[in-house]
């Protein structure tokens, strides 16, 4: 990783950004939409986001700005975030500190899901097992998520045992306690969100896993022994080899 030394929590800062240029390599960014956050002090309230109007490709450790939850001046600052993210992001680092780490985005499938008059994601396969009682639906879009909206979505995800949230009409809102763990879960949600929705369209009925099996399934996937550690450190090697400015 290059030498920044005029910057604070490099380590998280590269994982992020490499997050971020994941996600738009598997086009699951939208434009210069959506946003990742990830805590950076103790209480969760300091975090680490995206500056406004910047695309997921060109996102990299030094880019991202360090902001406040509880600082009412943020949006007054030269570098405020997209009020939006100020929102959402924002608001769910001020109600939830256990959720240090939050990915948002309007994926392809996630976002299908969201739009049926029925979003709930059911155990059918192992990757859908993985989000069994896991996840949130919140049915009452109210317009995009400044902080009224954001507010009222994020007490979805007072649970700790909520690690995904359903935004109706929207997209979706995925929280772990860290970058690999949340990344992971958000890739694993959009494959398990495509395989829902491919099963739908075969117009055949689908098998369901009993309670137990899902519910055990997902205990399973909690605690996999360094799944997701390994999946964002193969990330980072390909980009290392790729496109190293990540890091920069």
């Amino acid at each position: 990783m290059k030498d920044l030394p005029n910057l604070t929590n490099l380590i998280a800062r590269t994982d992020i950004a490499a997050a971020f240029r994941w996600t738009a390599k598997l086009n699951m960014h939208e434009a210069v939409a959506n946003h990742f956050s990830l805590a950076v002090s103790d209480d969760g309230a300091r975090f680490l986001i995206n500056p406004a109007g910047r695309h997921f490709s060109r996102i990299t450790a030094s880019s991202l700005i360090e902001i406040d939850a509880n600082d009412p001046a943020t949006m007054d600052r030269p570098d405020a975030p997209d009020p939006t993210a100020w929102g959402l992001h924002g608001s769910l680092h001020r109600a939830c500190p256990h959720a240090r780490c939050a990915m948002h985005v309007h994926s392809i499938h996630a976002t299908v899901l969201a739009s049926l008059a029925d979003s709930h994601l059911p155990a059918i396969d192992q990757t859908t097992a993985m989000f069994h009682n896991r996840v949130a639906v919140d049915d009452h879009y109210g317009g995009m998520a400044f902080e009224d909206e954001a507010a009222r979505c994020v007490q979805l995800l007072s649970d700790p045992k909520i690690t995904t949230l359903i935004m109706g009409n929207h997209g979706v809102l995925v929280i772990g306690a860290t970058v690999a763990e949340t990344f992971n879960r958000l890739y694993y949600f959009e494959r398990a969100a495509e395989t829902y929705i491919r099963a739908l369209q075969t117009g055949r009925p689908l098998r369901y896993l009993p309670e137990d099996i899902a519910e055990k399934t997902a205990r399973e996937w909690e605690t996999y022994p360094g799944f997701a550690d390994d999946h964002l450190r193969e990330i980072k090697a390909i980009l290392d080899a790729e496109a190293p400015d990540y890091a920069s």
